[in-house]
């Protein structure tokens, strides 16, 4: 059967997996998990990533292992989008996190996501991920727009945004439930045009 990947309805019902790839910043490479990274993950998530990312408390090496050996391929091989670990290029030692979410394929649109370990933070190595994934989506898988939501708390998020490139939209009210509590989002997105 062949789908016309203009019909936003046939889309619909269809998988569709990103290619997997090995991306490079000037100073990082964005590769897929590997189990080795469980116990620096594990070591990654500190009080502020879980003040702003919903993930398991308390995060240890077990949740860790889950996400590196299984869950994070699982996100590509279901279509909803694709997870990167950020490593250092000569040790491969893991540095951050980031991947694409939330993809709606018919639209051509996904949601880019992040997150670094105490040692990578402020040194620019999630802003230039953000930049290649965001540029990569764009211009090799042919999306319409990366989108990317930070809490309005979250300055050093949207530093990130800023420095990526990305346009700030407008606030969220009451787009996000973390935590027990409704907050608000700040909207950012990179389209086409703003690669020119």
């Amino acid at each position: 059967m062949r789908i016309d990947a203009d019909d936003p309805f046939a889309l619909a019902h269809v998988v569709c997996v990103m290619p997997l790839v090995v991306l490079r910043t000037r100073r990082t490479v964005l590769r897929p998990f590997r189990v080795t990274d469980a116990a620096d993950v594990a070591e990654g998530v500190d009080d502020e990533v879980l003040r702003w990312i919903p993930l398991p408390e308390p995060y240890d090496e077990s949740a860790a292992l889950t996400w590196c050996a299984e869950q994070s391929h699982h996100v590509r091989l279901s279509g909803e989008g694709q997870s990167w670990a950020i490593c250092d290029p000569e040790t491969d030692r893991f540095l951050a996190t980031i991947g694409l979410t939330r993809t709606r394929w018919e639209h051509r649109v996904t949601e880019v996501g992040y997150w670094a370990a105490p040692h990578a933070r402020g040194r620019g190595f999630v802003a230039e991920a953000v930049r290649m994934v965001a540029e990569w989506a764009l211009r090799e898988v042919d999306f319409a727009r990366v989108e990317l939501r930070a809490a309005v708390g979250n300055t050093a998020s949207q530093r990130v945004a800023e420095k990526a490139g990305f346009t700030r939209e407008g606030v969220l009210r009451n787009a996000d439930r973390h935590r027990g509590r409704q907050h608000d989002l700040v909207s950012w997105s990179l389209v086409p045009a703003d690669l020119d």
